[in-house]
């Protein structure tokens, strides 16, 4: 295909085209996506992107204070996520602080919830999230075991669902 076959299939200047082809301007996606379209190739395969390797992420459980966290993410640093699954004990709530921001998914059980002057109880389907410089703990009710998912991350990175404190 010639350049001005090229610049009229994409509205692309020659000019523009030119300095492209001889590596005088670097591309943009304004300019990548419609060559792409007409060589009728994919942005991949048009810039050469490596092929995705196996997604699937295959961390070993962490023992940690009587819980088992499975790691949902394999990146250190940024949001974290866990999968974690509390046995059925009754513990005396001891509220921490630290820098960052949870939020909690439970998945099967209830999920006591120590946040600040709240104490609420979670269940299945039900969310929570807060800035952990609150003092926070959660665990068992004492009544069974729980499964919940824990995302955890630096300031700011928060999900929007709150947790509703129990009317008492």
């Amino acid at each position: 295909m010639t350049l001005a076959a090229l610049a009229e299939a994409t509205g692309i200047s020659v000019s523009t085209l030119s300095r492209l082809e001889s590596g005088q301007r670097k591309p943009g996606l304004d300019l990548l996506l419609p060559i792409a379209q007409a060589h009728q190739v994919s942005l991949d395969e048009l810039v050469g992107a490596p092929p995705v390797g196996d997604p699937r992420v295959r961390a070993r459980p962490i023992e940690r204070g009587g819980r088992t966290h499975w790691p949902l993410t394999r990146q250190p640093g940024g949001l974290q996520a866990y999968k974690v699954l509390e046995p059925k004990r009754k513990l005396e709530p001891d509220p921490r602080t630290h820098e960052g921001y949870e939020w909690l998914y439970v998945l099967s059980g209830k999920l006591r919830l120590v946040l600040g002057d709240h104490d609420v109880v979670l269940t299945a389907g039900e969310a929570a999230e807060f800035d952990t410089r609150v003092p926070h703990w959660f665990g068992s009710t004492g009544e069974g075991p729980v499964e919940f998912l824990s995302l955890f991350g630096p300031q700011g990175e928060r999900m929007h669902v709150r947790a509703r404190p129990r009317k008492g």
